[in-house]
């Protein structure tokens, strides 16, 4: 519980973490979501983004955020469950709760050397691209497993 419980980081802690990491010449990944029910897209996924670099950093949505997002019904696991579940997998360093619609202000104060999204985003329509770009970074995209979603999951579920 405790090792988990150690990778979630206030902004606060999570930018001078980063600002250490980049010091020891690590190169930092970043990614974003909800990952509210964790499936084998996101494993894939994450173990795909952390093998872009050296560390792996995930923004995960407040449940408020989800919400505005994803609608009233969601998120089905609160923040800490999704936190503290993304923190005891393998390829994710560090996580770091936001609550705006993007996470433009969580990319703006970390600066990683690797943004990531989902292949079903153009690079340069990435929030918070021209901020990386612009310190010297890079922005990729991640193929997706075909048929993996949190909402066809939560649809299924729904169905029986």
């Amino acid at each position: 519980m405790e090792r988990t419980a150690n990778k979630i980081k206030d902004l606060a802690t999570a930018r001078r973490q980063v600002a250490e990491w980049k010091q020891q010449g690590k190169r930092v990944v970043f990614t974003n979501g909800c990952f509210d029910l964790l499936h084998l897209g996101h494993v894939d996924y994450l173990e795909k983004a952390r093998n872009l670099g050296d560390v792996l950093v995930v923004g995960l949505n407040t449940d408020d955020s989800v919400s505005r997002f994803k609608g009233p019904q969601r998120p089905i696991q609160d923040q800490e469950s999704r936190a503290r579940v993304m923190a005891a997998l393998e390829p994710v360093d560090m996580v770091v709760l936001f609550n705006e619609d993007t996470p433009l202000e969580l990319i703006s104060a970390l600066v990683p050397g690797i943004l990531v999204k989902g292949s079903d985003y153009l690079a340069e329509n990435i929030v918070g691209a021209d901020v990386v770009k612009k310190a010297g970074g890079e922005v990729k995209t991640i193929e997706f497993v075909p048929g993996y979603s949190t909402t066809r999951i939560v649809d299924r579920i729904k169905k029986t």
